[in-house]
């Protein structure tokens, strides 16, 4: 599934390309994009990876590249936007017939050996986005562009809106935790869910409910809790 992962990240959502340029939230470059149309523009020759692997444009110390060169960057995203928006309930057309089979292949076993684990998962996460106020949000330590190609792997693309993930890679969970707090406002209320102690501690920090998830019995429990709008 890993290997699956990359290969997604790198062959369709410019993993290559944007490693070491990574960000939080897949909007966090846009302002930096001129809406130009994409559809026939080349991003395989537009000198993006070289001037990025030449320069290292992308280090941490918030140096930042050229207009030009932040700009071909804000096209890539938009594009991964794009992709996720499209092929979220369908990542089989974006894999294409022969990789699909070897996916649902993987997916199948993986159920299997998990106890069918995704799939309790995603009946709580359906019945969260099916709710008219409420939202799924996705805080993971994994980098953006493998988080999103991950999501879309287990198809839970449908629960989480791109715009809710965010990848605390950078800036740590408590960090994101924050960014979320501030985009959603104050008075709506968060629950976390989670299994580290890192999103734990956050939890707690801001007055969040907790709901840990170590075991099948929790995942059943929390799906017990929303059918019955206990949560």
């Amino acid at each position: 599934m890993e290997e699956m992962i990359f290969n997604l990240a790198d062959t369709h959502l410019f993993f290559n390309d944007l490693e070491e340029c990574d960000q939080v939230h897949i909007d966090d470059v846009s302002s930096d994009d001129n809406g130009q149309d994409l559809s026939t523009y080349s991003f395989a020759t537009d000198g993006f990876h070289a001037a990025a692997s030449s320069a290292n444009l992308c280090l941490p110390t918030g140096v930042r590249g050229g207009v030009d060169w932040m700009r071909k960057l804000a096209f890539r995203y938009r594009r991964v936007k794009e992709l996720y928006n499209t092929y979220k309930n369908n990542v089989g057309g974006l894999l294409g017939p022969a990789k699909r089979d070897a996916w649902l292949q993987l997916r199948a076993e993986i159920e299997g050996l998990t106890d069918s684990w995704l799939t309790n998962a995603l009946k709580s996460l359906s019945i969260i986005s099916t709710r008219s106020n409420c939202v799924n949000v996705l805080v993971t330590t994994t980098q953006l562009i493998p988080a999103l190609a991950k999501v879309l792997l287990y198809s839970l693309g449908g629960a989480f809106p791109i715009e809710n993930i965010y990848s605390a890679t950078k800036i740590g969970k408590e960090s994101c935790f924050e960014r979320i707090m501030q985009r959603f406002g104050r008075k709506v209320v968060y629950v976390v869910i989670g299994d580290g102690v890192e999103e734990e501690q956050a939890a707690k920090k801001h007055n969040m409910p907790f709901w840990r998830i170590s075991s099948h019995s929790d995942l059943l429990a929390l799906h017990q809790a929303l059918e019955l709008e206990y949560l």
